[in-house]
């Protein structure tokens, strides 16, 4: 009894290191790619030659698209899994966009494209349909993450950010960084809480509440700021 008690009390610190283990080594991995393709530009004699330039242009003209038609492709939850990218084709294999930290929460995964079942096992996902997380005016970045998994902890704390609180995403280009501006709790398909909000650079952030349910959404508003 003993014996099991101690494993019962363990368990959920055991199982978040070797969740955070992985989650940083896809990191690490995505780093890699990101300084294999750095390396592969730097030979190319035209800035078109580019592979990361031309991913990012990519991703301008996918952002402002969906401004522009007001996200119309965002009818219903269901429309937060399917990938809005392939980066496979750019050398990022997990479909890994990039990563966020937060610092208040000790939080550091990396973030696929997608809202998928396997993808929220692994770590932050990006939800399809809306902004993709390289920033800029008119896009608004919706990232969530399981916050009563078995797995690893995630968002689990994601009700302990407050107004002011410090995130960071960084992308395969720079490293961005927003402050919490407002905190919500809303229902799953009320999809008008995510949606971009002209004139403003935004990251939303999104975990089951109340914690271990799954009837309601908390959600976290930040706006970029210079680091």
């Amino acid at each position: 009894m003993l014996i099991c008690g101690i494993g019962l009390f363990s368990y959920p610190y055991v199982s978040q290191f070797f969740f955070q283990k992985q989650a940083d080594g896809a990191i690490t991995a995505f780093q890699s790619a990101v300084a294999e393709k750095e390396e592969e530009s730097q030979g190319g004699a035209l800035a078109a030659d580019d592979p990361l330039e031309s991913l990012y242009r990519r991703m301008q003209e996918y952002n402002e698209n969906l401004y522009l038609t007001g996200q119309s492709g965002l009818v219903d939850p269901f429309s937060y899994e399917q990938p809005s990218f392939d980066l496979a084709e750019f050398g990022f294999v997990e479909n890994i966009v990039g990563y966020i930290e937060i610092p208040k929460i000790d939080v550091r995964l990396p973030i696929y494209l997608g809202a998928s079942k396997e993808n929220m096992d692994k770590g932050a996902v990006h939800l399809s349909q809306t902004s993709l997380p390289i920033g800029g005016i008119n896009t608004n970045c919706v990232i969530a993450a399981h916050r009563g998994s078995l797995i690893g902890y995630m968002f689990r704390n994601i009700h302990k950010l407050a107004v002011g609180d410090e995130i960071q995403i960084a992308n395969f280009k720079e490293t961005l960084t927003y402050k919490v501006i407002e905190t919500k709790i809303i229902l799953p398909d009320e999809i008008d809480e995510v949606m971009i909000q002209p004139e403003r650079d935004l990251v939303t952030l999104s975990s089951c509440n109340p914690l271990g349910r799954n009837y309601q959404r908390y959600i976290v508003y930040a706006e970029r700021v210079e680091p």
